[in-house]
């Protein structure tokens, strides 16, 4: 599917504007306010009343949020209410559910639980099973291992690309990170102020980066990050 333009404006003021492909898997990296955020907001339709937006999309499908497009958000702590058990916020057929559960590595009893007495990495899967409960043609993530510990990273990219074999939905991955992005996308493209400076294939960008704003996001650290078990 092509994005032929996201266009995003608020009082005649462009924030967005860029275009991108979306073979398999796609990274759209950058920096904290480069765009990346809005641009999902955008295609999930959850933009403030108050921007414009301007949307051009070839796909071989409709763009409905909740049925051909499924989020997956950055905090699985917070995606939850913490006082309900997760079965009654799974909207889905007990059957379907467990199928869901077996397919995300989780045992069907822990729907029977309260969302903080799941670790993060069980409470993303959760949320993951979730999202494939609509059979999605389109997966988009919002940097859903920054709140996980390299342990349960690790797993999470395991096992989106092994669902993403199983199922055949596209990826489209937010992320400021790029060992994460490398590990589970075939394409990258990197903005910067709502604007497109770098794409390509994610080995030849990470290999041979032309602009000096990826250099830096390669080589940035995210060892200081904190992590939640």
């Amino acid at each position: 599917m092509k994005i032929d333009k996201l266009h995003i404006s608020y009082l005649n003021e462009t924030l967005v504007d860029i275009s991108f492909e979306i073979n398999k898997s796609l990274a759209l990296v950058g920096q904290s306010g480069s765009g990346k955020s809005l641009s999902l907001k955008a295609l999930l339709g959850m933009l403030p009343d108050s921007m414009t937006l301007d949307l051009d999309i070839q796909a071989p499908f409709e763009l409905e949020n909740g049925k051909t497009i499924a989020f997956v958000p950055q905090n699985p702590f917070t995606a939850l209410s913490p006082l309900t058990k997760v079965k009654k916020q799974f909207f889905a057929s007990d059957e379907k559910m467990q199928e869901l559960f077996e397919q995300v590595g989780l045992d069907f009893e822990l729907c029977e639980r309260f969302p903080p007495e799941l670790s993060g990495g069980q409470l993303q899967r959760v949320i993951i099973a979730m999202a494939l409960s609509s059979e999605p043609k389109l997966l988009l993530l919002d940097e859903p291992t920054t709140a996980l510990d390299p342990k349960n990273r690790d797993m999470i990219i395991k096992l989106l690309k092994d669902l993403q074999d199983k199922m055949g939905f596209k990826m489209l991955f937010v992320t400021h990170d790029m060992k994460s992005a490398s590990d589970l996308c075939q394409d990258i493209c990197v903005i910067k102020d709502g604007k497109m400076v770098e794409q390509g294939s994610l080995d030849k960008v990470l290999s041979q980066p032309k602009e000096e704003y990826t250099q830096v996001l390669i080589s940035s650290n995210f060892s200081n990050r904190e992590f939640r078990i």
